[in-house]
């Protein structure tokens, strides 16, 4: 294969970007590897952003995926700063923000994910903030260490990860904290209804004040800095500043541009197969941006097509997409899975089982103690897991959602049945 492809570029500077261009010399490749980043910074991890890099417990360097010195030894041609605009197809060529042009024997496609917008009058004020980037960081642990502001909270839009992780770092730096999300519970479309009154009381029980079933409408301000978030049940609630955490959109503009197949679901992405190869043979994707077929997202027959905006996807699937891209034969069929740090309490989830598509919660352990396992279920079927404060459980309850066969729901239950005792 490297006698065939020459030249291999990569868009996208965050981790997936970054381990596959890792894992191409790793493979062997001695051709070109261009990676092509938008931001100024070299590839960095994106989870410290909210957790330990938010409140000052992790170095700047330490969010690093590799070493400056590390892509010159390994002859990765960097162009950070330096967006790409367009994907000429005919001719293999990808068109940068400065007219340049690079050729392109493979293309993977690591652009990530976008945080969403308010989209309400004010969000031009000062003090309107999004956590994305290493500099969002930066501008919003400047309002969490403010103390020149004692009595205003920072109000968040959104009970989702992010949501809670920047709470509970805005807590453990003793700022104050409102948080306003138009479902009942905090993430109520990733863990229902049940799972998210525990993560209410934990914050609750940190001084976190929630709004449930209302939005942001409006922001006003003071000498154009933000001084208060409006909602649609007719609150005012001052703020010091205001954080988005309303989720987050795939960055599929130049594959559409480019007249790839997109995903159309709601939360879109661009289509790939097992292989994460695109609708352009030539033409890779991998991380947030990429929609692939998941192991216990469906009802029978092969399962819809889904995208995954966690550290671990980022992790694995950059890896994937540059061994397919080298000509191995690839399945990408991972479980979901990602993590979370609040306060005192640290949580694994493996699989999909949003609202609507579970049956029953089953938990194993002390839900008021919080160290417990959750486990979503569907006639009987495991589709997630959710361990609390209890570790070195992963991999058996990813076994068990691959399995997809019937459990026994009292042995589930017991914390003195081994996981693994639960297959056929």
């Amino acid at each position: 294969m490297n006698g065939t492809y020459r030249t291999f570029v990569i868009i996208g500077g965050g981790l997936a970007g970054a381990k596959a261009a890792e894992t191409l010399r790793e493979e062997g490749f001695t051709g070109r590897v261009i990676l092509i980043g938008d931001e100024h910074e070299q590839p960095y991890e994106r989870p410290p952003l909210s957790k330990d890099y938010l409140i000052g417990r992790a170095e700047r360097d330490s969010v690093y995926v590799h070493d400056a010195s590390w892509y010159a030894h390994q002859r990765i041609e960097l162009h950070l700063g330096q967006p790409a605009v367009a994907i000429d197809r005919d001719s293999r060529e990808v068109r940068l923000g400065d007219g340049t042009r690079v050729q392109y024997d493979a293309l993977l496609l690591a652009t990530g994910a976008e945080p969403r917008r308010l989209g309400v009058p004010g969000t031009q004020l000062a003090g309107v903030h999004h956590l994305r980037r290493l500099a969002h960081a930066d501008h919003l642990r400047g309002v969490l260490t403010d103390r020149s502001q004692p009595d205003r909270p920072l109000v968040i839009s959104g009970a989702g990860w992010i949501g809670l992780e920047v709470a509970a770092a805005a807590r453990t730096l003793g700022t104050e904290v409102i948080v306003v999300e138009p479902e009942p519970t905090p993430l109520y479309q990733v863990l229902g209804p049940e799972l998210g009154e525990v993560f209410a009381n934990l914050h609750r029980e940190h001084g976190v004040t929630f709004h449930f079933g209302t939005r942001i409408t409006e922001l006003t301000g003071r000498d154009g800095m933000v001084a208060a978030a409006h909602t649609a049940d007719g609150q005012e609630l001052p703020a010091r500043a205001v954080l988005a955490a309303i989720g987050a959109s795939p960055r599929t503009a130049l594959a559409k541009s480019a007249g790839l197949e997109l995903v159309d679901d709601g939360a879109g992405g661009i289509a790939v197969d097992a292989g994460l190869r695109t609708s352009d043979p030539r033409i890779f994707a991998a991380g947030d941006a990429a929609a692939v077929a998941l192991p216990g997202a469906g009802e029978g027959g092969a399962p819809p097509r889904r995208r995954v905006e966690h550290w671990a996807n980022a992790l694995n699937s950059g890896p994937a997409a540059a061994r397919a891209m080298l000509g191995h034969d690839v399945t990408y069929d991972r479980v979901p899975y990602f993590f979370s740090d609040q306060y005192d309490v640290g949580l694994e989830y493996s699989g999909w089982a949003p609202p609507g598509t579970y049956d029953q919660v089953v938990y194993r352990g002390d839900v008021t103690k919080r160290s417990f396992i959750a486990f979503w279920l569907r006639e009987r079927r495991i589709l997630a897991g959710l361990n609390m404060n209890v570790w070195d459980v992963t991999d058996s309850i990813q076994e068990r959602i691959r399995s997809g066969v019937p459990v026994d729901l009292e042995g589930l239950a017991d914390p003195d049945v081994p996981l693994e005792n639960l297959a056929p």
